[in-house]
């Protein structure tokens, strides 16, 4: 028997379920003021009205964080996965309810990461799609819509949606490097890196979980392989870096796919790979009207997807524009790796300050551009057809703009512009 749950926030994941369900269902959302009812029959709720004692089970959208309210006095939370992966008993039922959750399971493959998740799993799923794979997850599509007819889910999963996961499991969890992120969510680095390993604390013998070399693994009944380079990888797994079209980072997203089509099929097709197009955003290159070098990418949010990048234009002179909502991370790191490249910077964005006064710590030549009109504005009176113009942020969007994707097109309609 099936029963209708709770569902906290009024977002895309919990809409999803509610309209699977047929409507119906009770909602409890921040931005609610006042009981209303939407156009599926969905009851939308306050988030103070909601009474643990007269719900048996909830499901929360992933971005309520630990210490809110809903999730706090919750007797019975379940995340999306937990939901339609696992097998989840409500106790509070005086009739001993067992949901049921998907008619028939199909072999799930987790992805996350601090950076590269998306891009991998769009690779990954891009390989085995002969096979029937789809993606879903962070990546944009919930559970909730995903073909449960399909064999194989590829799903992007992220550190908020593990972290209220705790029933359901992966048969293959990869996880791409990590470096602390979204700190003001979990708090504390070690509690984030917790969380990028919790799938392991319920997988079961036999199930493969390939995650970087060095972390603090929790006890685990899946068989391990750690991994700590490209080299590594290619030698564990038989793999040939050199028949791919890929450099830096997107070398080792296409090689941790390759390795797990390898592991499920003994199956290497690296002409395939090769005609996979990346999202835009994510080091999306392009000239200006005097064949000068400029990349857009306004997807790296975070401290590594920077590092990466700086990493992959090491040869030549980088105009960088950075800055944003850093969401509290220590960005030192970057600057460590910044300080041996030939490069300037130009700050953007609400961590101004702290950029300014790393740069200085680290004596990097930086410009305090405020906006990415000035910085574009800046660069192009000094950039070169041997330099290279790079948009990689290290931080969220929301400061000054809608969201990365936002970011991007301006960036280009600025250098178009110029």
């Amino acid at each position: 028997m099936q029963i209708k749950p709770t569902l906290f926030g009024y977002g895309l994941t919990t809409k999803a379920i509610a309209k699977k369900l047929g409507g119906g269902c009770t909602f409890f959302d921040d931005k609610c003021t006042k009981t209303y009812t939407d156009e599926n029959n969905n009851t939308i709720k306050p988030s103070h009205e909601f009474n643990p004692n007269e719900s048996s089970l909830e499901v929360t959208t992933p971005s309520l964080p630990p210490k809110h309210p809903l999730i706090q006095s919750a007797k019975n939370l379940l995340s999306e996965y937990d939901y339609f992966l696992g097998r989840v008993l409500c106790p509070h039922n005086t009739k001993n309810i067992i949901h049921n959750t998907l008619r028939k399971k199909p072999f799930t493959i987790w992805i996350s990461g601090t950076n590269g998740k998306t891009t991998t799993t769009q690779m990954l799923t891009y390989l085995l799609e002969k096979r029937g794979a789809v993606s879903g997850g962070n990546i944009g599509t919930p559970l909730a819509e995903l073909n449960e007819d399909t064999p194989i889910w590829v799903l992007e999963s992220s550190s908020f949606t593990l972290h209220h996961t705790h029933l359901a499991s992966p048969d293959i969890y990869l996880l791409l490097p990590i470096t602390p992120d979204h700190l003001d969510w979990h708090g504390i680095p070690e509690a984030y890196e917790a969380d990028k390993l919790r799938p392991l604390l319920t997988m079961k013998e036999g199930e493969l979980a390939l995650v970087p070399k060095g972390l603090n693994l929790p006890k685990t009944n899946a068989y391990v392989v750690e991994y700590d380079s490209d080299a590594f990888l290619c030698n564990y797994f038989n793999l040939e870096a050199s028949k791919l079209n890929y450099k830096g980072a997107f070398l080792q997203d296409a090689l941790l796919s390759l390795a797990i089509t390898k592991v499920l099929f003994d199956e290497t097709d690296y002409e395939l790979l090769n005609t996979f197009k990346r999202d835009a955003h994510r080091q999306e290159e392009f000239h200006d009207t005097q064949g000068r070098l400029w990349v857009n990418d306004s997807k790296a949010t975070n401290l590594d997807a920077t590092i990466q990048a700086v990493k992959g234009y090491a040869d030549k002179h980088i105009y960088l524009i950075l800055g944003g909502d850093d969401k509290g991370v220590d960005l030192t790191p970057l600057f460590k790796e910044m300080q041996d490249l030939n490069l300037t910077l130009y700050i953007i964005g609400a961590n101004n300050d702290k950029l300014n006064k790393l740069s200085k710590v680290f004596h990097i030549d930086a410009i305090e551009a405020h906006t990415l009109k000035n910085a574009v504005d800046a660069i192009g009176k000094k950039l070169t057809v041997g330099s290279v113009a790079l948009l990689s942020p290290a931080a969220a969007s929301f400061d000054q703009f809608k969201s990365y994707k936002h970011r991007g097109e301006i960036f280009i309609d600025l250098v178009k512009n110029l």
